[in-house]
């Protein structure tokens, strides 16, 4: 064919291509003029954790399929010295750039997804019941369950990305209003997999912003979703266009009440499309 599908150059080549998918730019820079409407009007104030007080420093980044081995982003993968951390859109060229340099972790795994679906996790602590969960009909990548061995007890942790907003065709416009319900479909299938009893916390490259529709099927559930907590306004995502920068949040931290967050931030590092983020969260007061 002449006209290749934009969807299948996100998937089978990756955000390799991702200049040429964002000429298609215009919904886009809708996400990015509306992406935190609604926000809060207060931000809470970062805390420490108290003397004597576990905690668990979460990192959780898309480190752009195309990049592996880039040395800026491998440095905000391991920089930031964060206790468990969960890469989306990892590939084998990506394992094999960690791998060697994650010496301060102890428990390192990857997956390969279809296209730029590939997840990592490095943990400083043991894991274990990981599970593999297939996406729903339209979905694209799977999610990654797995519970953390931590000091603040078993941690369920559940490592997502979710469809993007590109139609099947490849359209960016209509893939913008037609793909909400496909990312509240995944982010529903793999709330079924999670284990009621544990204190769960879900991150990763959501494709959508605080008013979407899979974060709002969490809300329902007690969930929430904190960046918004310390940050009125978070872009997660950006990317350069002929027509300037497009910038979104699309990566999210969320907790049920069962974990106390003490700080969510975005770090301005490495060359990947996305940024990193890090909690802090704690065992919340009974």
């Amino acid at each position: 064919m002449v006209w290749e599908s934009l969807a299948d150059l996100w998937r089978t080549r990756g955000v390799v291509n991702r200049r040429r998918l964002l000429l298609w730019v215009g919904v886009a820079i809708f996400a990015a003029a509306f992406g935190h409407v609604g926000c809060a009007e207060n931000v809470r104030e970062p805390r420490t954790p108290a003397p004597g007080q576990a905690s668990v420093k979460i990192l959780t980044y898309n480190v752009n399929y195309g990049l592996a081995g880039d040395d800026a982003t491998l440095q905000a993968i391991l920089e930031p010295d964060a206790d468990v951390v969960l890469l989306q859109e990892t590939t084998s060229a990506w394992e094999s750039a960690v791998r060697p340099r994650a010496t301060a972790y102890s428990h390192v795994q990857f997956r390969e997804g279809p296209g730029a679906g590939g997840m990592g996790v490095l943990s400083k602590y043991p894991l274990r019941e990981q599970e593999w969960i297939e996406p729903p009909e339209g979905g694209w990548f799977p999610a990654w369950r797995m519970v953390v061995q931590s000091p603040i007890g078993d941690l369920q942790v559940l490592s997502v990305h979710l469809r993007p907003q590109l139609s099947e065709r490849g359209s960016v416009v209509s893939g913008y209003f037609t793909t909400p319900p496909v990312r509240e479909a995944e982010i529903a299938k793999y709330f079924q997999a999670l284990d009621p009893s544990l204190p769960t916390l879900i991150a990763g490259d959501f494709n959508e912003g605080r008013q979407g529709l899979a974060l709002a099927h969490l809300q329902r559930r007690g969930f929430r979703s904190r960046l918004s907590e310390f940050e009125k306004d978070a872009d997660t995502w950006r990317w350069q266009t002929s027509v300037g920068t497009v910038e979104s949040e699309l990566d999210h931290v969320v907790t049920d009440d069962r974990l106390d967050v003490l700080d969510v931030r975005v770090l301005s590092r490495g060359n990947s499309d996305h940024l990193p983020l890090v909690a802090i969260v704690t065992k919340a007061a009974s």
